[in-house]
């Protein structure tokens, strides 16, 4: 391993304070450091600044210094390049990140030598046709989210699957996740929970003024198409970060990725039901 990524939380003192460590570590081992230009500035360490668009570029590996918001952000970072992710969880609830940061320093030695295994979660792609500022072809690892932009006023989504006309949805929104996205937004508008070992995306109405209110599941090979049908703009947010707004005519088309995001597992791999049973405080019986 010669090329290490470091994306510390720009606004968390003990993430800018971690990445300062671990960038003293790696570099004290000939290993280089790079980080994200406006993390660098954050973090003291503009010295090691790289442009976003370029700062993928030859990464061995990228460590993530915060809590999932952190993680979502390293993954657009990143993608489309393989570059394994190791989230380290400066934050609170950290459903995507593996250790916690005393954990880091200990685990840097493994790392370096390339002592780890990897578990691959998929993203989803969202291709829109727009004059405005969404068009073009986004990734996302929890959900891509289309909803209203005014209050007390519902949207209309025409909706079709695999180029065949399905059904017009009248809601508030309609959530599109991954299962990694299952426990994300989705899960607070009543969407299913899904294993990340499998590969499928998860189709939620948020507040539907329609009979079907029913959750879809289809394949990630499935196309789903969704085509702005009134006068009334939507919005559309890409793992909590809003891309722009959509008016009539305009489409959204969303498919699983071909490359999936690559999580870094240092140990033994955290089992998905168990952690959702702690986030959760489930008991045994």
């Amino acid at each position: 391993m010669t090329v290490v990524g470091l994306v510390p939380h720009r606004d968390r003192r003990a993430a800018r304070e971690l990445a300062t460590r671990a960038a003293a570590w790696l570099a004290e081992r000939g290993v280089e450091v790079r980080l994200p230009a406006p993390e660098a500035r954050a973090a003291g360490l503009a010295d090691l600044a790289a442009d976003p668009e370029r700062f993928a570029e030859g990464l061995d590996l990228v460590v993530s210094l915060g809590g999932d918001g952190t993680m979502l952000h390293t993954v657009q970072l990143v993608h489309p390049t393989s570059t394994p992710i190791l989230g380290v969880n400066v934050g609170h609830l950290g459903y995507l990140t593996a250790i916690e940061p005393d954990e880091l320093l200990p685990t840097l030695p493994r790392l370096v030598a390339g002592d780890y295994s990897v578990s691959e979660r998929m993203l989803l792609e969202v291709a829109v046709e727009s004059e405005g500022a969404a068009a073009g072809t986004w990734y996302a690892l929890n959900e891509a989210a289309l909803e209203k932009v005014r209050a007390g006023r519902m949207i209309r989504l025409d909706v079709s699957v695999s180029g065949v006309a399905f059904t017009p949805y009248l809601a508030d929104g309609l959530i599109v996740a991954t299962p990694t996205g299952s426990t994300a937004y989705s899960l607070s508008v009543r969407g299913p929970i899904v294993s990340p070992a499998l590969a499928c995306t998860v189709v939620t109405p948020v507040a539907p003024h329609m009979l079907f209110d029913r959750t879809l599941v289809l394949a990630p090979d499935e196309d789903l198409g969704l085509v702005v049908a009134d006068g009334r703009s939507v919005a559309l947010t890409l793992d909590g970060r809003e891309v722009g707004e959509l008016v009539a005519g305009d489409r959204v088309r969303c498919r699983g990725a071909d490359v999936p995001a690559r999580m870094v597992v240092p140990g033994e791999p955290r089992d998905f039901h168990q952690l959702l049973k702690a986030k959760f405080g489930l008991p045994d019986r």
